[in-house]
């Protein structure tokens, strides 16, 4: 291939520039589309906008393939792109959403954002344009103090969630809640090698929103292999020498919905099986890691079904 004969740093720069105006170009038209929305918000406006994030997915994917030399993607089990379902993954980069926005096999992903981003330009009015969930949830000391609110962060989220369910997508959520180094492992004084503590608030919240929405679970783990350590700078220099995804299709369990943050017996449930699923995990890829894999590779393991 032509860009095996060119220098890496110049291929780096190139997929860098890509993806830079790959999402300046399909952002401007999503918040065009978006304004159109707010005066014509029909069914064939959502198609149209949905059209606008394939463009931009489609170009994620070019630039991936070209700014690094495999991009391997696997599935273990049936994904129905025409389906709604929760995915959860490990978080090592900021690459991560690039990656599997590239993933042009999965329903649009979209993600849950906070009820004050609506008001960022372009990313709250794009994301809304996108039909993406905004969550808006009282705290704790708030219910104490005004009772009528317990409940009304669900019920707030889920009118909110009107526009997903309008069209076939995949709500993500990294479950670690933040990129994993060893320096944020040695600070949260997490229990595994490989991973960070997982939170269970952001999916036990999806699960109670829209459990009936999901057909499913997609527990996807991503994997860099990079000459660096730094995953984006590789990228950029052209130094990322291959991605790896396998994304394993589940069944979502009707015991994995409840009240995660007013029932505090079915909270520990919850955690606790996470825990008990990250552990798993973490050990296998502890099994199958190679002693010269680069600090930033985690090898892809199959964890138990319980979510």
């Amino acid at each position: 291939m032509l860009k095996r004969l060119l220098p890496k740093w110049l291929v780096g720069s190139l997929a860098t520039c890509l993806l830079l105006v790959n999402t300046l170009v399909w952002g401007v038209i999503v918040f065009i589309l978006g304004l159109v929305k707010l005066i014509l918000p029909f069914y064939a406006t959502t198609v149209v906008l949905h059209w606008a994030y394939s463009g931009w997915r489609l170009g994620n994917r070019l630039a991936l393939q070209l700014g690094c030399e495999r991009f391997n993607v696997r599935f273990d089990g049936k994904v129905d792109p025409k389906a709604w379902y929760l995915l959860i993954a490990n978080h090592l980069s900021w690459l991560d959403i690039v990656v599997l926005s590239a993933v042009t096999e999965l329903p649009a992903p979209k993600f849950f954002l906070k009820d004050e981003l609506k008001y960022v330009p372009f990313i709250g009015s794009g994301a809304w344009a996108m039909g993406m969930p905004f969550m808006k949830r009282a705290s704790k000391e708030q219910i104490a103090k005004n009772p009528k609110l317990k409940g009304m962060d669900v019920e707030r989220t889920k009118r909110s969630c009107h526009n997903f369910k309008q069209y076939p997508s995949c709500i993500v959520n990294f479950v670690e809640g933040s990129r994993f180094t060893p320096g944020k492992k040695q600070r949260q004084l997490s229990p595994f090698a490989y991973l960070l503590k997982p939170k269970a608030g952001g999916i036990a919240f999806a699960l109670q929103v829209l459990g009936e929405q999901f057909d499913g679970l997609l527990d996807a783990t991503l994997c860099y292999q990079s000459q660096g350590s730094h995953i984006c700078r590789d990228f950029m220099l052209g130094r990322l020498t291959q991605i790896d995804l396998l994304v394993n299709v589940r069944d979502i369990a009707p015991q994995l919905i409840g009240d995660y943050q007013q029932d505090k017996a079915f909270r520990v449930e919850f955690q606790q099986q996470l825990n008990e699923i990250w552990q798993a995990k973490d050990e296998l890829i502890a099994q199958q890691q190679a002693p010269t894999a680069a600090p930033n590779c985690a090898k892809v393991v199959d964890t138990t079904g319980k979510v």
